[in-house]
């Protein structure tokens, strides 16, 4: 789970794993995988470093990079 700020300044928490696209337009535009859409402050750079941090606190990422070694 993230934390992002919408444009009018109320925070709310998204599950990361549902995040299928972000785009700046310039505002920063989320698409989840349910269709819904939500434009936040937060760049998208700093929600990508949110999610890597959400995923390594999980052990997704640890898991994806062990399997990747794995597999050569």
């Amino acid at each position: 789970m993230v934390q992002v700020t919408r444009l009018n300044g109320s925070r709310l928490t998204i599950n990361a794993l549902l995040i299928e696209l972000i785009e700046e337009t310039p505002d920063t535009l989320l698409t989840l995988t349910t269709g819904k859409k939500m434009v936040i402050q937060e760049s998208a750079e700093v929600l990508t470093a949110r999610i890597v941090e959400y995923q390594r606190s999980i052990g997704l990422l640890a898991a994806s990079v062990k399997g990747a070694v794995t597999e050569e």
